[in-house]
């Protein structure tokens, strides 16, 4: 078949001397499906779908035929290299995007069980894991509770806007990961891995869509001597987007425009692996997304833009140092995102009287350099562990340009993190064994801003992870797992900058709120896993609880001012206590050479348990935003020919809030993608759509103001649409026939 090939992680049987980094790993080339179901609290359905699962499984290995083997994948975010690691995992490949069309992190991870997206700009930068995660960023420091990284680089926060041109894989580690990034993993991580320069090929492809989209990319790679290998990734993407400005006839105000450029270069010398790599990702993007009557159609006459500018290297060496390997990494990465919108969403004149004029702006540079290093033995053995130490210096600066501002508002933070990690696996006997991590960290940070606001403040936390693995039998395993995440603290710097502005009463009313603690989170997950080579069968089962403690909420305070205006403040509280649980089914089936089944099943129970509101409102009860009560794709390939398939996709979710602050809700949605693929020698090709119903979807949305001058500013909700249908072809040309 054509193409390239997609994954998804699963289990394999453990070594006798019960070390995880010397299992196999299990990928699916033939089989391109995908289970993830998850149980919610109270819901009669959860005992009814395990069974079903589990029966359904061992039904089919009763009365299927043998076919091949299918092929081998590991996964490489875990400390230690696992094709079975106990953690609800999924990986995705080459395959997965190119059957989407997929240019975006959202365009594939968004189908996987419990995983959503939200939107504060022209395109979707936030990622929540099981209903956590943040889902927009004004003016305070964002500390993410989703780990995201490229090849090591921590690009937390940014990772939404980078392309998935030339990945190899990407991995989705649902559940905290504390011992593998601290406090930035309190949901997740999510990390994408790119092609190895040692993989040999010259690669030319073009592709076309609806909007005016476009999207030319190269690849080039393979060794170039006994001992040396380098790669060189390029891609340009562009469209004009899907909305329309009336007032300036034009259909390019939410155009984008995104170039993306990765190098690497990698020597192996004896027993040492030394590689180095550089990014670069520009993205010049318009932002003109909100609509006065609810629709694709805009009246604002100042479009803002969405950009990015990531400059990112990287320096690893791996290798032995007498009975140990050691893996060493230098990485430094810089960022710069502006943004900026128009507030009052329309133009002069549109309700003389009433209207008013307005255009935020923010500037954000961020600038991050991390050391890491990690040793482990080199023999085998009934124990293995792994020790590393961490170090990060972290700077961000912001510049916000706001007509009701008198002057620009600019802000400093910059931070210093510490830590030492380790764990530790130990096989009791040849099919049980237990492991121990846990992480140390510490966060010194100073922030400073224009307002004269000059606040230092430390951080200790503490992470990890204990657990227990069976290997029940052959290619089949249970794990139980503890783990304990926390996202970081910060500081309100909204709050910090008007405090001077407030009377003297109203400054000790929210003084208090200027600096908020970490969040915790404590999980408890039990999962299975299981691979039959004979009849091509994965499947992967995931339940798990999550309860969480001073939960970081977003509140806002309206406060008179004395010469009789309004501060409108919001701020980050730990208002909050709530509780995550459900349950993660994933499988891939391919009963014969031509068919390739996927099911993806999700549910989930998320609420908050105590909070009460910044404006007294008792949320306790309530769903927890973003968190979409099920969720469920449904896919089969049919490879008609050895040059030609067809996949048909059917995907959907149950509605959910967008905000704890308002009851506007994304409704139900499903929707129908579907591609063709084929390829005759050097050549391949993909017809794709996306969303092909043309089912409205959305993005964001807000509910506790009014903005219309039309209706004297009636307060109602308003919605930030998503993609509509998109169409388009992929050609690609393979310079050597025969390599890949």
């Amino acid at each position: 078949m054509p193409g390239e090939d997609s994954c998804l992680a699963s289990p394999v049987p453990r070594h006798k001397e019960g070390t995880r980094n010397a299992m196999n790993a299990i990928s699916s080339k033939h089989l391109n499906a995908h289970i993830d179901c998850t149980v919610r609290k109270g819901n009669d359905l959860r005992l009814t779908c395990l069974g079903a699962c589990y029966l359904a499984t061992h039904a089919a290995i009763v009365v299927a035929q043998p076919l091949p083997l299918i092929e081998e994948v590991t996964v490489t975010a875990t400390l230690m290299e696992e094709a079975m690691p106990p953690v609800s995992v999924s990986v995705l490949n080459g395959r997965d995007r190119a059957q989407r069309g997929g240019v975006h992190l959202d365009d594939l991870v968004t189908l996987l069980a419990n995983v959503s997206s939200s939107s504060g700009a022209s395109r979707s930068r936030f990622i929540q894991i099981r209903g956590i995660g943040e889902r927009s960023q004004f003016v305070e420091p964002l500390n993410p509770s989703i780990g995201i990284l490229l090849d090591g680089v921590d690009l937390s926060g940014l990772g939404g806007t980078l392309t998935l041109f030339d990945l190899e894989q990407v991995e989705v580690l649902r559940g905290p990961q504390g011992t593998l990034m601290g406090a930035n993993a309190l949901a997740g991580v999510i990390a994408m891995q790119s092609t190895s320069p040692e993989q040999r090929n010259t690669t030319f492809s073009a592709g076309a869509e609806t909007d005016g989209g476009y999207r030319l990319g190269m690849k080039i790679g393979g060794p170039t001597s006994e001992n040396t290998s380098a790669r060189l990734a390029l891609q340009r993407y562009t469209s004009d987007g899907f909305t329309t400005n009336q007032w300036l006839n034009r259909n390019d105000t939410n155009a984008r425009d995104e170039l993306t450029a990765r190098g690497a270069a990698r020597w192996q010398l004896n027993e040492h692996l030394f590689e180095t790599a550089l990014y670069y990702t520009r993205v010049n993007n318009g932002y003109d997304a909100f609509s006065l009557d609810n629709t694709r159609h805009t009246l604002s006459d100042e479009p803002g833009e969405d950009d990015l500018t990531l400059k990112a290297a990287r320096i690893k060496w791996q290798g032995p140092i007498g009975p140990y390997q050691s893996w060493l990494q230098l990485s430094h990465a810089d960022t710069e995102s502006p943004y900026s919108y128009d507030p009052d969403w329309s133009f002069v004149g549109i309700a003389p009287g009433w209207e008013y004029q307005s255009f935020d702006e923010y500037r954000r540079d961020r600038t991050m350099t991390s050391l890491e290093w990690r040793v482990q033995p080199l023999s085998g053995g009934r124990t293995a562990w792994i020790l590393g130490t961490f170090l990060r210096h972290q700077r961000e600066t912001l510049t916000r340009d706001y007509s009701y501002l008198p002057g620009p508002f600019s802000s400093k933070i910059e931070t210093d993190t510490g830590a030492i990690f380790a764990e530790v696996n130990r096989a009791f006997t040849d099919t049980l064994s237990g492991f121990i991590g846990a992480r140390l960290e510490r966060r010194e940070s100073h922030y400073r801003d224009s307002a004269a606001v000059n606040t230092p403040f430390d951080h200790d936390y503490w992470t990890g992870r204990t657990g227990l693995t069976w290997s029940y039998q052959r290619g089949q395993q249970t794990y139980l797992t503890l783990s304990r995440g926390a996202r970081a603290g910060g500081a309100n710097a909204s709050l910090l900058a008007s405090i001077e502005a407030l009377p003297d009463l109203d400054q000790n009313r929210v003084s208090g709120f200027s600096i908020f603690d970490e969040e915790t989170l404590i999980s408890l997950e039990w999962g299975w896993q299981g691979f039959w080579p004979g009849i091509n069968l994965q499947s992967r089962l995931a339940i798990f609880a999550m309860e969480r403690d001073d939960q970081q909420v977003r509140g806002s305070v309206v406060i008179p001012r004395n010469d009789g205006s309004t501060a409108f403040i919001d701020y980050t509280d730990n208002a909050a206590a709530g509780h995550h649980r459900g349950l993660e089914w994933e499988a891939r089936w391919q009963p014969n050479e031509e068919w390739h089944w996927q099911l993806n099943l999700g549910i989930l129970d998320a609420q908050f348990d105590e909070y009460v509101s910044a404006t007294g409102e008792n949320l306790s009860g309530r769903e927890q935003p973003q968190s979409p009560s099920w969720q469920y794709s449904l896919g089969a390939r049919w490879d008609i020919h050895p040059l030609a398939a067809v996949q048909l996709e059917l995907a959907g979710s149950d509605r959910y809030f967008f905000s704890d602050r308002h009851e506007v809700a994304n409704d139900e949605i499903h929707q129908l993608n579907a591609s063709i693929s084929g390829g005759r020698g050097r050549w391949q090709w993909t017809l794709w759509g996306r969303n092909l119903t043309d089912r409205d979807t959305y993005t964001r949305g807000f509910g506790t103001f009014g903005n219309d001058p039309r209706k004297q500013y009636t307060v109602e909700p308003y919605r930030q649409y998503g993609e509509p249908r998109v169409v388009g072809v992929t050609i690609r040309y393979e310079l050597f026939e025969g390599h890949q």
